[in-house]
């Protein structure tokens, strides 16, 4: 007979075991990431003062019933939200910076603080000392340019023509937000510079911070430029990225077969990179130490080797530019070392929770971000997996298997399990940032890894070593050749049919139930652990059914999706390539932004298009003032990137609107009414909102299809779509 007996007293059973086990602390960091999240869905910018108020009453009334422990542990965790709260608003308020307000082409001057080879010319971040027509309150403390000019260097000082202009916001409702990115990396506008550069007198000289910047940067550019070279081709682009963490060189086709193969995450200076160059350094130093028979009977060795180790993955953080990823992976490294000095296990769940815990409170805005939540939830899958596998019983025929049969074997089964658990742990993450999800990963990277962990990394090591001395050349050459094989396989690996299939976007709440699931099956050793079920199957029911909108509309009006009377996507206008792809990604649409088939269904004339819905509905998107007056009597939605003065029966979204409202997306709703989702809600003012000017209207007589000349709609995209690749 069912009785709440019958399960309440397992589960605190369960629940006792987990505390005698210290497995609470491993739950801090929830708390501290909820608090994080709670100050991002804020709809103003908060005081600092209040959270930390909060964290000051929460940690008082902890200690003052600190004998009571179910309340203590609820002050705690209380304590722990307001700190995640209080990290965000203070974050933000440490690093604020004025944005560019609205589009502007006139005189830049300012130091190039990084510059990064690309494809084709160059990408520069300018520290601005001058910005002639633009208010000195509102003038970015940053800007982001590309230019052809490839004899540039840090530290110049420049004066250029640029095209500059807000960071845009996200190309769809609840896509990747640009603007909050460009935000916390202190980049107030982005854009090109148009015409020739020259350099200019500086003002005064840079300061200390930004002389490091400088030189480290110069630095790395000598040998990334060295390293490609000898390497040669992608294969020596691919060496350079993997030491220098410069990826400019790395092509669109390359980086798609690498994406295809799941084996992306090599090129990003993060996890396996950290741990690859640490352990190699953290093996030599431990080595070259055993070689003194004084030094291995009186010394801690290991510990030394430790210190070592952390010191170069300090240096090797420093030397890749620290990038945020970088960064995080430091700490996690560094943390794991720092164990073996107080003679604590280096691989724990603790530690890691630790690690997530300064990253949070130092960076909160990374929690956003898919490469945290990729590394950790990859990282906790591993360690909860290495824990259960600690407790198993050895098999004996496997122990009696002879050399080299059992290290073989050993290694083998290691990378097919560590990729199966990290794809696991990753997929949902990867399915909801980018729509993508990668089938034979496991083979790409049981392949790939390798060639990585025992070649490429090793010669990287040993070639930073020897550049100093001139003699890193054949490392560089050993880097480039087996680069080339990681390629030729993610080639081939990408040529295999369905090797990226996409998948509709799903919302935030069936995310939240995932990464629960996660967390719950990780951090919990007993059977309590199986509980991750409901979140989980709670999960699948939401991300399997998606909402998915009827129209999808581009912030400047330059094109619209509409979903046609077949369930496929029908194109209208001419929006950007990027954020086309960002649409069909987002619909689980497979097709090409290039496939002439997205216009099929659409009835279009020099002056616009009308797509009907699957309701008989008309959608009418114009390009021309009089067409807008006559499809306002025929159609029952216009959209237009022109500004409309004039009343209309049907509902319209006009200049006006997207200015205001910036990417719209809109769906039906019972009544024949239509539901809008905006990128951009007016009502929220945060730092990395962008500033709205008042419409400007048109001319009364605009050339047919030509949109306003106040939108940069392709140096827009350009910069989403480099941080969005270097995202994945």
């Amino acid at each position: 007979m069912w009785s709440p007996s019958n399960w309440y007293t397992p589960l605190r059973a369960m629940l006792e075991t987990e505390i005698e086990r210290r497995r609470l602390f491993n739950w801090f960091p929830v708390p501290l990431g909820l608090g994080v999240i709670l100050y991002f869905l804020a709809d103003r910018e908060p005081s600092p003062a209040a959270p930390l108020a909060g964290l000051a009453l929460s940690a008082l009334a902890a200690l003052l019933l600190r004998h009571r422990r179910r309340v203590m542990l609820v002050c705690i965790a209380l304590g722990a939200l307001f700190a995640g709260f209080g990290a965000g608003a203070w974050r933000a308020a440490s690093i604020a910076a004025p944005a560019l307000s609205r589009f502007h082409v006139g005189k830049l001057t300012g130091f190039v603080e990084t510059l990064e080879q690309r494809e084709k010319g160059v990408r520069l971040v300018v520290l601005v000392t001058a910005l002639p027509g633009v208010e000195p309150q509102q003038r970015p403390r940053r800007v982001r340019v590309s230019t052809t000019a490839t004899t540039l260097k840090p530290g110049d000082h420049i004066m250029a023509t640029a095209r500059l202009l807000p960071p845009p916001g996200p190309a769809r409702p609840g896509g990747y937000d640009f603007a909050r990115d460009a935000f916390f990396r202190g980049i107030g506008a982005v854009g090109s510079i148009a015409g020739k550069v020259t350099l200019a007198p500086a003002p005064s000289r840079p300061s200390r911070q930004l002389a490091w910047s400088i030189t480290i940067d110069q630095a790395r550019n000598a040998l990334t430029e060295r390293i490609a070279t000898i390497g040669g081709g992608q294969a020596g682009a691919m060496a350079a990225a993997l030491v220098t963490g410069k990826r400019g060189l790395i092509t669109e086709p390359t980086n798609d077969d690498l994406r295809a193969a799941g084996i992306y995450h090599i090129v990003s200076i993060s996890g396996l990179h950290m741990v690859l160059a640490a352990g190699t350094i953290f093996w030599l130093a431990r080595a070259l130490l055993a070689l003194s028979p004084g030094l291995t009977l009186f010394w801690p060795i290991k510990k030394l080797a430790a210190l070592a180790a952390m010191f170069g993955a300090t240096a090797y953080c420093v030397f890749s530019g620290a990038e945020v990823a970088t960064v995080r992976s430091l700490i996690m490294t560094l943390v794991m070392l720092g164990a073996i000095l107080v003679d604590r296990p280096a691989l724990s769940m603790r530690n890691l929770a630790l690690a997530a815990i300064i990253v949070l409170l130092r960076e909160p805005e990374a929690l956003l971000g898919p490469s945290f939540q990729m590394s950790f939830g990859a990282v906790a899958a591993l360690i909860a997996f290495a824990e259960r596998w600690q407790e198993r019983s050895p098999d004996p025929a496997a122990a009696s298997w002879s050399w080299p049969l059992r290290p073989l074997w050993l290694s083998a089964v290691g990378i097919v399990v560590t990729t199966l658990l990290a794809t696991a742990a990753t997929a949902p993450f990867g399915v909801y940032h980018f729509q993508t999800f990668n089938p034979f990963g496991l083979l790409g990277n049981a392949l790939a890894l390798p060639f990585v962990s025992l070649i490429v990394m090793p010669a990287a090591v040993f070639g930073v070593l020897a550049y100093p001395f001139g003699l890193d050349w054949p490392a560089w050459a050993l880097m480039g050749w087996a680069s080339g094989l990681v390629l030729r396989l993610a080639h081939w690996v990408a040529g295999i049919e369905r090797s990226t299939v996409v998948l509709p976007a799903f919302d935030a709440l069936a995310l939240a139930l995932f990464a629960l699931a996660l967390l719950w099956l990780t951090l919990w050793t007993t059977a309590l652990r199986y509980l991750a079920a409901l979140p989980l199957c709670a999960g699948l029911a939401l991300a399997s059914d998606p909402t998915r909108p009827d129209i999808l509309i581009e912030r400047d009006g330059s094109g619209i999706l509409v979903r046609g009377p077949e369930g496929r996507l029908v194109l209208a206008g001419k929006p950007s390539r990027f954020v086309l792809a960002q649409w069909l990604h987002a619909d689980g649409d497979s097709r090409s932004p290039d496939d002439p088939a997205l216009r099929e269904g659409a009835a279009c004339d020099a002056r616009g298009c009308v797509i009907r819905l699957r309701d008989g509905r008309k959608v009418a998107y114009t390009r021309d003032r009089i067409a807008i007056v006559e499809d306002c009597l025929r159609a029952d939605l216009v959209v237009t990137p022109l500004h409309a003065n004039g009343s209309c029966t049907a509902r319209l979204i006009d200049r006006a609107a997207l200015t205001r409202d910036g990417a719209t997306a809109l769906g039906s709703s019972p009544g024949g009414n239509w539901r809008a989702y905006t990128a951009e809600d007016a009502t929220r003012l945060r730092p990395w909102t962008r500033a709205r000017p008042a419409p400007v209207v048109a001319p009364s007589s605009p050339e047919p299809g030509r949109a306003p000349a106040t939108s940069l709609p392709a140096a827009a995209t350009a910069e989403q779509a480099e941080d969005t690749s270097l995202l994945q």
